[in-house]
């Protein structure tokens, strides 16, 4: 199993990214997915979830209006939009599905 996150970067407050996760090794259109998010020394907390036919999405209550999860089982990959961002939100987002993770994908939020 693969999971490979992309799109972190470096943003101004109120900015906005694109992250992205390419699975492997798995029948990715059957498994729902998750976005996860993680300060060093802090848990990871659960951003965004879709389901596997993305006929159903849930968001942290933080982020809800702001970010979009989504997906595309062609390419077998997920994706979290994520926009107006804050510098609180500087953080590793990774993505998941069962007990695999991805290495994450570093965002920073600073003027």
């Amino acid at each position: 199993v693969q999971l490979v996150e992309s799109g972190g970067g470096s943003v101004q407050p109120g900015g906005s990214l694109r992250l992205s996760c390419v699975a492997a090794g798995f029948t990715f259109g059957s498994y729902d997915m998750r976005w996860y998010r993680q300060v060093p020394g802090k848990e990871r907390e659960l951003v965004a979830s879709i389901t596997t036919a993305g006929g159903s999405t849930h968001y942290e209550d933080s982020v809800k209006g702001r970010f979009t999860i989504s997906r595309d089982s062609a390419k077998n990959t997920m994706y979290l939009q994520i926009s107006s961002l804050k510098p609180e939100e500087t953080d590793v987002y990774y993505c998941n599905y069962l007990a695999f993770w991805g290495q994450g994908t570093q965002v920073t939020v600073s003027s």
